[in-house]
């Protein structure tokens, strides 16, 4: 961890501080949708369709606007890339709450892109300014706090809809970006507001072994496996425990709680695992975890709860592994971000893709065993480019 100091306190410590506060907007935004769906479709007209878009447009900026967020951290430097992130979450939540559908769904695009450049930047940050031995707390971390903010956002939607209406609940998600922005100040003071651009090479780093082709084709796959199995549980889980069990809507929502939220102990906890054991043993176990969902809820759907305890320590491990690989693995700084924007653009598309063909397959079949065997083929996915690149991570010291 960085040296610096800040008044009393280590400058790694605000960085580590800001880091959670900026995850915690990453993910949120998007979340805080879906309690309020019904008020919001009252008061806008938009068809199903149109109200899918409000999910599913975020997902596919992190798949088109990948390249232009690795972009604007090589040009501009990753602390004003930050900052232009939060500034962009904080106008997006605004524009979204205003009155037009047009205007939410212009909203909508502005956070998408935002949060793609701190997708791409955030991991970046954290290969620059943490040793190696400290990289995946760090990770850790900052995968835990997606989570955290998803959860957060989740609960308070729907009571602050009730109390002040729908657009001041989506808005209220904003005070995070506030927050973190105060922070992130703090811990980078003036190169927050200044653009630089990165050199190509890192020369500390420069001598080292880049990265093959191989390597990134196979944390691509695994993180399209993960994301596809995450969007892909995320969206119809519930509808699924509906179906099968016979669960009240409020019922079947405790299982995807459970799975996002256990996503805590997956991200905090991979970090501590890999002090112990090699990568690819963590993605292994981590890849055995994930196949108890398909394979479970086909086989007894009636411990939904165990499979998706399991499933959500799966996927906060997951990403946390896949962007501590992207860190150890790039040659420098540059390559870092190439690679990152390359994993991630072509992970998310997949990703993006995941609630429309699975609810079309069970549309058409009218059962749950064809999307379930399209998620435990995505897992595959994930174990096989994992268990390909995994073993190229160097151990941390």
């Amino acid at each position: 961890m960085t040296a610096y100091t800040n008044g009393r306190i280590p400058r790694g410590w605000i960085l580590l501080a800001a880091i959670g506060l900026i995850a915690l907007n990453m993910r949120g935004p998007f979340v805080a949708v879906a309690p309020v769906v019904g008020e919001m479709q009252r008061d806008l007209g938009f068809s199903p369709v149109e109200l899918g878009y409000l999910t599913g447009i975020p997902v596919l900026c992190f798949a088109l606007a990948a390249p232009l967020a690795s972009l604007t951290g090589r040009k501009l430097g990753p602390e004003f890339a930050i900052t232009l992130t939060l500034l962009g979450v904080l106008l997006g939540v605004v524009v979204r709450s205003t009155d037009g559908g047009a205007l939410v769904m212009l909203g909508t695009v502005i956070l998408g892109i935002a949060i793609t450049i701190g997708n791409i930047v955030v991991p970046l940050i954290i290969r620059r300014d943490f040793s190696p031995a400290r990289q995946g707390t760090a990770m850790g971390i900052y995968t835990a706090a997606l989570n955290i903010g998803s959860f957060v956002t989740s609960m308070v939607s729907a009571p602050l809809a009730e109390l002040l209406g729908w657009r001041p609940a989506i808005a209220a998600c904003g005070v995070f970006a506030l927050a973190a922005a105060a922070v992130w100040a703090l811990a980078v003071r003036r190169r927050a507001f200044v653009p630089e651009a990165v050199p190509d090479a890192d020369p500390q780093r420069v001598a080292g072994k880049p990265a093959s082709r191989w390597i990134t084709v196979g944390l691509t796959a695994g993180f399209a496996g993960q994301a596809f199995s995450y969007y892909g549980v995320t969206a119809w889980l519930p509808s699924l425990l509906a179906d099968e069990l016979g669960m009240a809507p409020s019922a079947a929502g405790a299982g995807s709680s459970l799975f996002q939220i256990l996503a805590i102990a997956g991200g905090l906890g991979v970090p501590f695992a890999a002090r112990f054991a090699n990568t690819t043993r963590v993605g292994l176990t981590l890849g055995l975890l994930w196949l108890t969902v398909p394979v479970g809820l086909l086989l007894a759907p009636q411990l939904w709860w165990l499979w998706s305890s399991f499933g959500g320590i799966a996927q906060g491990g997951g990403i946390t592994l896949i962007f501590i690989a992207i860190i150890r693995l790039a040659r420098d700084q540059a390559s870092a971000g190439r690679m990152s924007a390359v994993v991630q653009g072509a992970g998310y598309c997949f990703g993006a893709a995941a609630p429309t063909l699975l609810g079309y397959v069970h549309g058409v079949s009218g059962a749950w065993t064809g999307p379930l065997l399209l998620i435990l083929c995505s897992v595959a996915a994930f174990i096989l480019g994992t268990s390909l690149s995994l073993r190229h991570v160097p151990k941390a010291h």
